[in-house]
């Protein structure tokens, strides 16, 4: 098993919080705004496509009220249905980067889903985007099924991590295929980010113990009940941290010292 303890290390970015959060799905503005917080996440995915072009004119998300200096931004594609359509919307989150203050922000969250029942990825459109975004220098982070060569195939493009999922998106079904987030993890010479599927505390805890670099976390916490939407945040950030020290689980209350 990894250290924990160790710097997440994506492109040339060091991030000591191996948590990332999704800003999608929530309630309100406040309760996104309290859950990034109590979070302690350094790395935040917001969906170009549902964003203004000029972050000064938008009034709906609470884009603006984040601390960018704090906090990095990953776009993502999501909503993209095509690799042509993904590289549109790459493009226009270093725009959104630029805007914020990270000039030097080419991360990007590569989403490519032509599937509108399931919402899985499309290994094709991923690897075809993730090939021009790699060449034009992006620090390429595709979200994939877990599918061990697809993850070998996208870490020989460039990619600066994988992230398999792990059960469908939003369906808070945990781990569903743990032999081949096994595999990918094994044979990966790049961070492994469990995004999708996980549900409580204990799932994003098997995550890492099972050896990612890290976990993204979006329904979950969005999702959870208003009164616990921030404690969701804090147990998932004790958790991670607690790997090796305690177990947690979501049925038990979680005291955390930072």
């Amino acid at each position: 098993m990894k250290n924990i303890f160790d710097p997440l290390i994506i492109g040339d970015k060091s991030f000591s919080s191996h948590l990332m959060l999704g800003t999608g799905k929530y309630k309100t503005s406040q309760d996104a705004l309290k859950s990034i917080k109590a979070s302690e996440c350094e790395i935040v995915t917001v969906a170009i496509r549902r964003l203004p072009t000029d972050v000064k004119q938008d009034n709906i998300s609470f884009l603006k009220s984040l601390n960018w200096e704090k906090l990095w931004l990953l776009p993502n594609t999501a909503g993209s249905q095509t690799a042509e359509d993904a590289i549109r919307m790459a493009f226009l989150g270093h725009e959104l980067a630029c805007q914020i203050g990270q000039e030097d922000n080419f991360f990007v969250k590569l989403e490519v889903i032509s599937d509108p029942k399931y919402l899985l990825p499309d290994p094709i459109g991923t690897l075809k985007a993730a090939e021009f975004l790699v060449k034009k220098g992006f620090t390429v982070l595709p979200y994939i099924n877990a599918d061990p060569m697809l993850a070998l195939h996208l870490e020989d493009l460039g990619c600066a991590t994988v992230m398999p999922l792990g059960s469908p998106i939003g369906s808070g079904q945990g781990l569903n295929n743990l032999a081949n987030l096994q595999i990918i993890i094994e044979n990966a010479n790049i961070p492994v980010i469990i995004d999708a599927g996980i549900g409580t505390p204990s799932e994003a805890t098997m995550a890492m113990e099972l050896g990612a670099d890290g976990v993204l976390l979006n329904t979950a916490v969005a999702q959870a009940k208003k009164s616990r939407t921030n404690g969701f945040s804090n147990e998932i950030r004790c958790s991670i941290r607690s790997i090796g020290i305690f177990s947690w689980s979501n049925e038990k209350k979680v005291l955390c010292y930072s």
